[in-house]
């Protein structure tokens, strides 16, 4: 695929896909560097909560199908299908990710030891719903991001909310208990021209204190 390297153009150029050319399939390669750059969202305490399943087999695809309804248009036609769940025990990863940037000077051994004194505990004592929150925001920036990174490679996208959230875990073979589904993205080439769709005057947004 062309790759468009104007942002003004990335931002523009992304809408709503629902139909795509069945016969064009994504490479693993370029789909993880496209949720490498992806993850460079930012994220409460760099916690990076967003875990990502790429559904791009028949078989999987099959699999998630029943649980998309009305949206079963981009489960067939697209390259992958990206569901993004949100990790409520992400703290897990603390450790590793603050030793990490220690490794890489983005921080001290006293600063990631304070940090963590920190983040540990309150996270760990967080309501589930307290902690949803969070993942939600955060996992809805990368997913976001993704959506704009895929544009800048060459592809469409449909950012999907209407699946049975209830039970895709489960589908998927996930700890339901434990990841939480945020969004769905329909991805690949499209074969239908977007519409064209209308924002709010910027008054009706805006205001400045």
């Amino acid at each position: 695929m062309e790759r468009i390297s104007k942002f003004d153009d990335v931002l523009k150029g992304r809408k709503s896909v629902k139909v795509f050319d069945t016969e064009y399939k994504i490479s693993h390669e370029e789909m993880d560097e496209m949720i490498q750059k992806a993850t460079k969202a930012p994220s409460s305490v760099n916690m990076q909560p967003w875990r990502i399943m790429v559904v791009d087999s028949d078989e999987g695809k099959e699999k998630i199908l029943p649980s998309f309804g009305m949206n079963s248009r981009q489960v067939n036609t697209s390259s992958a299908m990206i569901i993004v769940f949100g990790d409520l025990k992400n703290y897990e990863k603390a450790e590793q990710i603050y030793s990490d940037a220690v490794s890489k000077k983005h921080m001290t051994e006293e600063i990631k030891d304070k940090m963590l004194s920190w983040v540990l505990p309150h996270y760990k004592g967080l309501s589930r719903e307290g902690m949803k929150d969070i993942v939600n925001i955060d996992s809805s920036l990368m997913a976001m991001q993704f959506m704009l990174v895929a544009k800048s490679h060459g592809y469409d996208t449909n950012p999907i909310g209407g699946f049975d959230k209830a039970n895709i875990a489960d589908v998927l073979g996930l700890d339901s208990e434990r990841f939480v589904p945020v969004v769905a993205i329909a991805v690949g080439k499209g074969a239908q021209e977007a519409h064209d769709s209308v924002r709010l005057p910027l008054e009706d947004v805006r205001q400045y204190l």
